[in-house]
């Protein structure tokens, strides 16, 4: 193998893949990247075993070959290099030689023949739609994280669905961790057969990683096809294996009644409050309480191993008076992927959830539970 390449042509990748060659695996390979050379340019790959990625890439090919070469030694030395022109070439041994007129690196590389294969499947259906929008849809979900001995599907990943709409689809996303639920929606202009009304379990960890290669801008393609949910843009593909399972039907819990009571809430005023009132928490203090009152909310926080504060804040309520405790942290990521400047809580009383959304982008809906005092 012998190629050139641009330094702007691989960096950026190689900086997106970290996450997935990062992660501990059952196969010490899965550190490395894939690169193989053909008469076209360079492909480069790299798996976790559930999320694989593959993309094209431009350069000037002296011989075709492929190498297996570890990821993170791969991207520091690219992205330290002095030069815009960067020369691959494979000796002996597989011994890769990265360089230029005046700097050279040796980096041993693994037997590519052990890399994982990643699956490329045909005939997809696609549903087009802007890439802005499934990045925002991500990362209202992936704020919703398991913990680290989480093992319900329904947790681990994120119920994704493509549900009829009159002459359009409706795509669905939803996240839980059984403390807090959200679901966000987006309307695209489709017309194909494609639909998963009853839903499917994508990994949060693996959408994590789609999420870096979206950009604001664009369109992309995603499909489902044989256990797999599949992203396309440009020349990357990104591919993740379903979890097994069936996400919990929802519907019921997003349903806000007609007595619960609806406050208005400047969205920065909210968050900032929020946000002092949460310099207390700790992992055995993970609460603050709520008093809601006639036109006024107060918040109070207690951690006898630090100190208590409390504030208050006028707004437009006008039920009975009640208090409940939440989890702070919880309504700082909510408010964080709101882009709205005004917010609406709806709340009932201390045993039921609080929910939050947009006062005119009613897309996005969590529901925050109360926790025991």
């Amino acid at each position: 193998m012998k190629f050139t390449i641009n330094k702007s042509d691989i960096k950026d990748v190689l900086a997106k893949v970290q996450g997935i060659t990062g992660r501990k695996s059952s196969l010490a390979i899965t550190a490395n990247v894939l690169i193989k050379s053909t008469e076209k340019g360079i492909s480069i790959a790299a798996t976790d075993l559930e999320t694989g990625f593959e993309g094209f890439y431009p350069a000037q090919i002296e011989e075709e070959g492929t190498i297996a070469i570890n990821a993170r030694k791969l991207f520091e030395i690219v992205n330290n290099f002095s030069s815009e022109k960067i020369s691959f070439s494979e000796n002996e041994n597989r011994w890769i030689k990265i360089s230029n007129k005046n700097v050279e690196f040796q980096i041993v590389g693994m037997d590519y023949d052990d890399f994982p294969l990643i699956p490329h499947i045909q005939d997809v259906d696609f549903i087009e739609i802007e890439s802005g929008w499934i990045k925002d849809m991500i990362e209202k979900m992936i704020i919703i994280s398991p913990d680290s001995e989480e093992k319900r599907a329904h947790i681990l990943g994120v119920g994704f669905y493509v549900i009829d709409e009159n002459d359009n689809k409706l795509i669905r996303m939803v996240s839980t961790d059984s403390k807090r639920l959200s679901k966000v929606d987006q309307t695209v202009n489709d017309k194909s057969n494609i639909s998963f009304a009853a839903g499917i379990i994508i990994p949060k960890k693996g959408l994590g990683e789609v999420y870096k290669f979206l950009e604001l801008e664009g369109l992309i393609k995603i499909g489902i096809k044989e256990n797999h949910f599949i992203l396309k843009k440009d020349n990357e593909t990104i591919i993740i294996s379903l979890l097994e399972g069936e996400f919990p039907d929802c519907s019921e819990i997003f349903t806000i009644e007609e007595d619960y009571h609806s406050i208005d809430m400047d969205k920065d005023l909210f968050l900032k409050m929020i946000k002092r009132m949460s310099i207390f928490y700790s992992d055995n203090y993970k609460n603050v309480v709520f008093y809601f009152d006639r036109d006024k909310l107060l918040i109070v926080s207690s951690n006898p191993d630090l100190g208590e504060s409390k504030e208050d804040i006028l707004i437009n309520y006008y039920g009975k008076s009640f208090k409940s405790a939440f989890n702070p942290k919880y309504f700082i990521e909510t408010l964080n992927v709101i882009d709205e400047e005004n917010i609406v809580l709806n709340v009932l009383d201390e045993e039921n959830p609080c929910f939050i959304k947009g006062k005119n982008d009613t897309r996005y809906l969590s529901v925050i539970m109360p926790m025991k005092m």
